[in-house]
This record gives C-alpha cells, structure tokens and sequence, in this order.
C-alpha cells in the first residue's frame, strides 16, 4: 500500500502526485493543513521530523523528501520510465533536480509567504499565529527556515534579500527556455523526473498570477507548460487538490504582489 501525506498547494507533495500520476498507481491520502500548523503534530513529525509534506509510507517503510521519493517510485514502478536511458541522460536530469532542492525550492518558499502565505498566516488568532511561527524545528527548509519564516511573514517585500531571491528565480527561468532551445524537454527528448521536478515551481507563479515571467519573451518555456498541462495527470496533481479558497488567495495576493515582483525584475 501506498499512503501519501501531502497539502494541497505544497509544491514538493504536488510534485510527487504528479509523478504518482504518470506512474498511474492508486495511493491513500492523508491530507495536512500546512497553513493551520498540522504538520507540526508529534505523531507526524516522528515520521518526518523536518515538518514538511510530503511523505510517503510504501508497505510500513518510510520515505521522505521529494526528489528521493520520485526517483524510488520510478524504481518500484518502472513503467512508464521517467527517467533517461542512458547516463549522461540521468546526469542532466539530476542537475535540475538538484538546483531544484538546493536552489529553488527554498527560493520559491520565500516567494511564496512574501506574496501569498504570509496573509494567510495573518489571519489565525494571535496565539495561533504566533505558535506557527516557532513551530517550524530548526532544520527545516533549509538549516536558516525557523528564523528566514518568521522575518518574511513579519516584513514581506521588505524582508532582506527578497528581491534577489526573485532575481534567482527568474535566472531559472531563463536557464528553462535556453535548455528547451537544444530538446523538447528538460534531460533531452524525453519527459522526465526533471520536468516533473520543475513543473510545480511553474505552476506556483502561474497560480499566483505571474505568467507574465514566460509568457512574455520566452516562448519555449511557453510551450513547454502548455505541454505540461495537457498531460491527463497535471490537473488532478496541481488543480483540483488545491482548496478553492486557498486557489483564490494564491491568485488574489499573487496579482497584488506582481506589480512590485515586475518592478523588482525590471530593475535588476
């Protein structure tokens, strides 16, 4: 049996539905509210004691974070394969899973509580707001998330570093368009974990309201998300596992934000 704690806009447990998707096998859902604190309770953090969704639970054994949890589905599951034939192929395909855990995931956590979360967040009664905010352990994200959360939701736009944390994630984007002028997908010809990789941290700025960044002068990255979203699993991975509430905020407080996102890219 296949048992997945995931969240509804986690873009890391997003990720891994999609790849569950291609793989066309049934799983069992336990769903946390990540926004309300549920990933702090003893009982899942004994699981995964970094706080975070997802985690994936196969015959009792216990797998934790995303990239590992994708490339071990497409191990057990070997049908259809979502990883390159050869190695070079596998090579390429784990240098953007790799930017993609180190870089930008953390990069994409901090644009979202600066354009979205963080309003969210502000709407718990104040002892709740504050218990959410010392609740996220040390190690966590990234070995700096406890204290980088709470300065984000606290300031916003005028936490330090924000700007450049957009600037980062722009220079991604860009490095997509220039990688899809060489192949039709990510690792080469063929879709893979690399795409599935990237895909949420599209589709969080497309959510928020943020197409702007590809959809003006980067045609290749363009069409390689209309690719991605005629597939039969992106919809029921990303969409419909969304609230409709939260779908809302994600685009109202986006679409509030991206006037200064766009004056931020602009400037750089």
């Amino acid at each position: 049996m296949l048992e997945l704690y995931h969240h509804g806009s986690s873009v890391c447990a997003a990720k891994v539905r999609f790849a569950l998707a291609e793989k066309g096998v049934e799983w069992q859902g336990h769903y946390l509210d990540i926004l309300k604190g549920d990933q702090f309770d003893p009982a899942y953090m004994k699981l995964n004691p970094k706080a975070v969704v997802p985690t994936l639970v196969h015959d009792r054994k216990v797998i934790v974070e995303s990239t590992v949890i994708c490339e071990y589905l497409d191990e057990i599951f070997p049908d259809p394969p979502l990883q390159p034939a050869d190695a070079f192929g596998r090579a390429q395909m784990r240098l953007w899973t790799k930017a993609v855990d180190e870089t930008i995931h953390p990069a994409c956590g901090e644009i979202t509580f600066a354009t979205c979360h963080r309003r969210i967040v502000g709407r718990l009664p104040p002892a709740e707001y504050q218990k959410f905010l010392a609740s996220t352990p040390p190690l966590s994200v990234t070995a700096h998330w406890h204290d980088r959360k709470k300065e984000i939701v606290t300031l916003g736009f005028a936490a330090p570093g924000i700007a450049d944390t957009f600037r980062l994630y722009d220079r991604y984007l860009g490095k997509m368009e220039e990688t899809l002028g060489r192949h039709a997908w990510l690792a080469g010809d063929r879709f893979t974990l690399a795409d599935i990789g990237l895909t949420p941290y599209v589709n969080r700025l497309d959510m928020l309201g943020m197409a702007e960044m590809w959809e003006i002068g980067r045609p290749r990255l363009t069409d390689w998300f209309r690719r991605i979203k005629a597939r039969a699993g992106f919809k029921p991975s990303f969409l419909d596992w969304c609230p409709p509430d939260l779908t809302q905020d994600l685009k109202n407080f986006g679409s509030e934000s991206w006037p200064e996102v766009r004056r931020i890219l602009q400037a750089a």
